[in-house]
């Protein structure tokens, strides 16, 4: 997870200038995509946690487009809620998943 975190951190950097509904399509991909892989039972915590650094990156690059950039936690929320996919288990348990019914 550090990573594919440090990988998104140098990635939004390049993008840093980028409009923010781009880096928001960009960045939901990835979490998305992140999300799908690791989103097996019992590993909620986790892919919590790797959202909410994601979000805290990517207010960490839009304060820093400018000298008067800062953008509030409420924007950020919102930001967040409209392109980040929330955390969730997507693959079942395995006995569910490998159970045969004939």
């Amino acid at each position: 997870m550090q990573a594919k975190l440090q990988a998104i951190k140098v990635e939004l950097r390049k993008r840093m200038h980028d409009p923010v509904p781009e880096v928001g399509r960009w960045l939901q991909a990835v979490v998305s995509g992140h999300m799908r892989y690791y989103g097996v039972p019992t590993n909620i915590h986790a892919l919590q946690t790797f959202r909410e650094a994601v979000v805290e990156a990517w207010h960490r690059v839009l304060c820093r487009r400018s000298d008067k950039g800062y953008v509030s936690w409420n924007r950020m929320k919102r930001l967040a809620h409209s392109y980040l996919p929330p955390a969730r288990i997507w693959q079942p348990y395995t006995s569910e998943r490998l159970r045969v019914t004939t």
